[in-house]
C-alpha cells in the first residue's frame, strides 16, 4: 500500500493474507471482492480503475494500493482524485454503506408496482427519486436521464403525478438502458477503462446526455439542459411531458 488516504482510510485486515478469492460480486456502486472469510468493498469514485498486472510491474504516481495473489498476478488500484476506497466487510456483517440500499434495478423486487408505492409517498422529483440509492440502487444520473427519456417523463415532474402505468414504462425503460450500457461496455465520458484497458462504448447511444442544444433524435426538437439537485439534467421538452 503506498497510499492509504483515499475518501476513507484503506481498511485491509491482515488476516485475509492467505485466503483465497472465491468470487467478485457487486452492490450498487461497489464491488466485492469476496473472500474465503472476508470482503472488501471497493469503490472506484470517479476516476478511479483496477487493473491486473504482473508482480514487479512499474506503478505510476497514482497507483496506491496493490492486492499480491500467489499466481504472480496484481490488482492494483488507480485513483487519480483518491475518491475511491477499498474497506473491510467484517464475516456474517452488512457494512453500514450497503445496509440502507434499495433493490437492484433488474431484480425482482424492483418493479412498477414497488416503484409507484414509494413515488406516492415522497415530495421530489421522479429523476431525484430514481438517483436515490435507498430506492433503488445503481441508477446513476447519465441513466436516469437516458430512462426518464425513454419513459417519456420529464425529469422535474413531482414522483407524486406518476401514474401506476408510468412507473411500470419506467422500470422497463431503466433496465433496458442498463441492459444495453452493459452489453455495449458501460458509458466513457473522459477517461473509464474497464480492467483489459479497453473503454465502454455505450457513449454513441445516449439519446439526450451530453446533448444539450441538439436536436432530439426522436422529434428534432432542441435538447433542453438544466440544473436540478446539482446535477445536469437534460430533456427534450416535446417528447417529454
Amino acid at each position: 500500500m503506498r497510499e492509504p488516504r483515499l475518501r476513507w482510510p484503506v481498511s485491509i485486515p491482515s488476516e485475509i493474507v492467505g485466503q483465497r478469492l472465491e468470487n467478485v460480486a457487486r452492490r450498487a456502486k461497489y464491488l466485492l471482492l469476496e473472500f474465503e472469510k472476508d470482503t472488501l468493498l471497493v469503490h472506484l469514485g470517479m476516476s478511479g480503475k483496477l487493473s491486473v498486472v504482473s508482480t514487479g510491474a512499474p506503478t505510476g504516481p497514482h497507483d496506491h494500493v496493490d492486492i499480491q495473489f500467489d499466481s504472480s498476478a496484481v490488482l492494483r488500484l488507480n485513483d487519480p482524485r483518491r475518491f475511491g476506497s477499498i474497506l473491510w466487510q467484517q464475516p456474517t456483517v452488512t457494512h453500514k454503506l450497503l445496509a440502507n440500499l434499495g433493490p437492484e434495478p433488474f431484480s425482482k423486487d424492483f418493479d412498477g408496482e414497488y416503484l409507484f408505492r414509494i413515488a406516492k409517498l415522497r415530495k421530489t422529483s421522479i429523476k431525484n427519486l430514481l438517483m436515490d440509492s435507498r430506492v433503488v440502487a445503481g441508477v446513476g444520473n447519465i441513466y436516469a436521464n437516458e430512462a426518464l427519456f425513454r419513459a417519456g417523463i420529464r425529469p422535474r415532474r413531482s414522483s407524486r403525478r406518476i401514474s401506476r402505468k408510468e412507473c411500470h414504462v419506467l422500470v422497463e425503460a431503466i433496465r433496458a438502458t442498463l441492459g444495453e450500457a452493459l452489453r455495449a461496455g458501460g458509458t466513457t465520458i473522459r477517461d473509464y477503462e474497464s480492467v483489459d484497458g479497453s473503454k465502454g462504448y455505450f457513449s454513441v447511444d445516449l439519446f439526450v446526455y451530453g446533448r444539450s442544444g441538439l436536436p432530439c433524435l426522436r422529434c428534432g426538437t432542441s435538447i433542453k439542459r438544466v440544473n436540478h439537485g446539482q446535477r445536469q439534467t437534460v430533456y427534450c421538452a416535446n417528447c417529454q411531458t
